[in-house]
């Protein structure tokens, strides 16, 4: 996919943007003295940081096996194209065909 690159904004538009920011109420810009008390994420919840970085973890009962296999680009954009899930509909098209393959 490649790279989108925007255009620098002008000053007006800088002016504009920075009007909208001073007129919310609801978000304001933060302080000097805010920032300075400002904790890194991982400090100020520890608990969820961890739990976050964590990701997925084991399976409970490994029944799959991490390749790493080369695919023509436009088999693995057909696949990918039909949505979340591509990765099991296309290990259910190899099973098939292993399936179906004469033994050695």
């Amino acid at each position: 996919m490649p790279k989108l690159t925007l255009p620098p904004i002008t000053d007006a538009q800088e002016e504009r943007i920075q009007a909208g920011i001073a007129a919310d109420p609801d978000n304001p810009e933060i302080t000097d003295a805010q920032f300075a008390q400002a904790r890194p994420f991982a400090d100020a919840f520890p608990t969820l940081a961890e739990k976050l970085r964590r990701g997925r973890g084991p399976q409970k009962a490994p029944i799959k096996q991490q390749v790493s296999l080369r695919l023509d680009r436009d088999v693995v954009a057909r696949f990918k194209a039909t949505g979340p899930g591509w990765q099991s509909r296309m290990n259910d098209v190899l099973r098939r065909a292993a399936r179906d393959m004469p033994a050695a």
